[in-house]
């Protein structure tokens, strides 16, 4: 008789082509990007996606993001502020 609360696994079938004589596994779904993608691999543990944050960090990316990024933060709140009918004029000297 079957145990209902015990899980069976899937079987899993090691298939290999007959005929493909190309490079890995034809059947392997990967973007062309991902081996220059570090966020693509997995890295399993806490210490590893740590290490993983602080390499991606010392990278240089693109040096008007942060420039761009407080353009946007400062129209949307302008627009948050005009949204709400706020009055400006509470910051200028009469």
């Amino acid at each position: 008789m079957r145990n209902p609360l015990k899980l069976r696994k899937n079987k899993s079938f090691d298939y290999s082509p007959r005929y493909y004589k190309g490079e890995g596994n034809p059947y392997k779904i990967e973007h062309k990007l991902d081996k220059f993608r570090s966020t693509a691999h997995t890295n399993r543990g806490l210490k590893n996606k740590f290490s993983s944050a602080m390499d991606d960090l010392k990278t240089e990316g693109d040096k008007n993001l942060k420039l761009r990024l407080l353009i946007i933060v400062g129209i949307l709140v302008l627009l948050f502020l005009f949204i709400i009918d706020f009055d400006l004029s509470i910051f200028l000297n009469p």
